[in-house]
């Protein structure tokens, strides 16, 4: 869960200058080994920019509010980007997170709630 508190734009890989919109996000992914260690990369403000969620987290206007975790033994972003799409979330970056997904427009949505109460 991010919240970026005023509109930024930042240069990030082949996605070129992205705008983003103040407001509430979420972010799905999956990590099928080492957990943890993803996590805790993604809360660090000390690595190296390699995936899209990389450079959106490193900008001082952005903060990762929290984590949920679901534990499974198959890939399931693509569910629940699909169930937050129809609960009304949206996708403001085409292609952001999901350049090896061909399921969903992005892996980063972003939700029309003023809190986290959406999920």
């Amino acid at each position: 869960m991010i919240q970026i508190s005023s509109a930024i734009e930042l240069q990030i890989g082949s996605l070129g200058l992205v705008h983003f919109e103040a407001g509430k996000y979420v972010y799905t992914g999956s990590a099928m080994k080492n957990l943890a260690k993803r996590i805790a990369r993604h809360e660090s403000s000390e690595k190296k920019l390699r995936w899209h969620i990389d450079y959106l987290l490193a900008h001082d206007r952005v903060e990762l509010i929290g984590v949920r975790r679901h534990f499974s033994t198959q890939r399931e972003e693509c569910l629940y980007n699909t169930k937050l799409i129809n609960k009304g979330a949206s996708v403001p970056v085409r292609g952001f997170g999901s350049s090896d997904c061909r399921k969903c427009g992005a892996h980063l949505l972003r939700i029309p709630s003023q809190d986290f109460s959406f999920l």
